[in-house]
C-alpha cells in the first residue's frame, strides 16, 4: 500500500468518523433522557438504545483503527475498554481485555487492527482474550471451530502473496502497513481450538 494512498485513506476515515460521532452521540443522549423521563419504555426502546450505542462504539473503533494517528498521542485504557466492551456486549464473541495503562496511539491502532483480524477466525463465535506478555501484546481466540483465512495470514506474515483484497479484509493490509511502519513483527500459532497472535 503506497504511503500517500494510506495517508489519504486515513484522513478520509478520520473525517467520516468525526462527522458521525457527534450525531450518534446526540441520539444516544436523547434516548437516555427519554428513558429517564419514562417517555419510552419496553423492549423496543432497549433495542434502539443498544443499536445506537453499538453504532457509536463502532465509529469510535473505526476512527482509532483506520483514521489518522499522531505518534505522540496516547489512547486511554478506559476508552479501549468502553469501545470494545460495548461492541461485544451480548454478542457471540466474549472478550477479556487486560489493558490497564494508556497506549501509544500507533500501538493502540495495531492492537485494534489485530483484534479485527483475529475476530474473523471465529465465524461461529467464541472467546477473545487480550493481554500483554514479555513477548508483546497477545490476542488469543478460543473456540470449538476456528477458521482463520490461511492466505491472508500467510501474506500478513510475509509468507505468501496478497490475495485480491475485499472491503471485509482491508484491515489485514492496513495492519501489515502499520507493523512495517513501527518496525514490528507478528507471530501466530494455531491449534484445533486456539489461535494465538503476538504483536
Amino acid at each position: 500500500m503506497p504511503q500517500h494512498t494510506h495517508a489519504l485513506g486515513a484522513l478520509i476515515a478520520s473525517r467520516i468518523c468525526h462527522d458521525l460521532v457527534s450525531p450518534l452521540g446526540a441520539i444516544g443522549n436523547g434516548l437516555e433522557l427519554m428513558g429517564l423521563s419514562g417517555t419510552m419504555e419496553g423492549p423496543e426502546m432497549a433495542l434502539i438504545a443498544a443499536s445506537a450505542a453499538q453504532a457509536l462504539a463502532r465509529v469510535r473503533l473505526f476512527r482509532l483503527a483506520f483514521g489518522q494517528i499522531e505518534d505522540d498521542h496516547v489512547t486511554r485504557a478506559e476508552e479501549l475498554r468502553d469501545i470494545l466492551g460495548t461492541l461485544h456486549a451480548g454478542g457471540r464473541i466474549t472478550l477479556t481485555l487486560q489493558i490497564t495503562a494508556p497506549l501509544p496511539r500507533p500501538m493502540a491502532q495495531i492492537l485494534l487492527l489485530g483484534l479485527l483480524c483475529v475476530e474473523q477466525a471465529l465465524p461461529q463465535g467464541g472467546q477473545l482474550a487480550v493481554s500483554q506478555t514479555p513477548e508483546g501484546w497477545q490476542i488469543v481466540a478460543t473456540a470449538a471451530r476456528l477458521a482463520p483465512d490461511v492466505d491472508l495470514w500467510r501474506a500478513l506474515c510475509a509468507e505468501g502473496p496478497w490475495p485480491r483484497p475485499t472491503p471485509a479484509q482491508v484491515h489485514f493490509q492496513l495492519l501489515h502497513h502499520c507493523l512495517a511502519a513501527q518496525g514490528a513483527t507478528l507471530q501466530r500459532q494455531l491449534t484445533d481450538t486456539e489461535f494465538c497472535v503476538t504483536l
